[in-house]
């Protein structure tokens, strides 16, 4: 009975981080951005080129909530015009492994569907 319970109690706990980590990367447009960011520091105008569909409002408000949680910096670069550039921080690069395995599961699924819809 109480190992039982130590179970539930470890997935009680799991469901918890799980909740705090889908909070913290909610949204549509969160992981492409620390995925972007991951390869390399990035301007506003590349980052709003290379996550395709996303608008400029909402690059603004996922960009603002990803450096208030630490993921991200923002750099102030003191060329004519001024820029901003945005990396990725040390403790945002704990998410890199993450994003690499959402792609690669992406991949696999995208390649299942399409391989299921030409025999199916």
């Amino acid at each position: 009975m109480k190992k039982e319970l130590d179970l539930i109690k470890d997935c009680g706990q799991k469901i918890l981080a799980i909740s705090d980590t889908m909070e913290i990367l909610n949204g549509k447009w969160k992981m492409s951005i620390i995925a972007c960011l991951c390869y390399k520091p990035m301007r506003y105008s590349e980052l709003l080129k290379e996550v395709k569909g996303i608008s400029g409002k909402v690059l603004s408000r996922e960009l603002k909530d990803l450096e208030i949680n630490e993921l991200i910096e923002r750099e102030v670069l003191t060329t004519a015009p001024v820029a901003v550039e945005y990396r990725i921080t040390d403790y945002g690069t704990s998410l890199k492994q993450l994003t690499d395995t959402i792609a690669d599961w992406g991949f696999i699924h995208r390649q299942r569907i399409i391989s299921g819809m030409k025999t199916g």
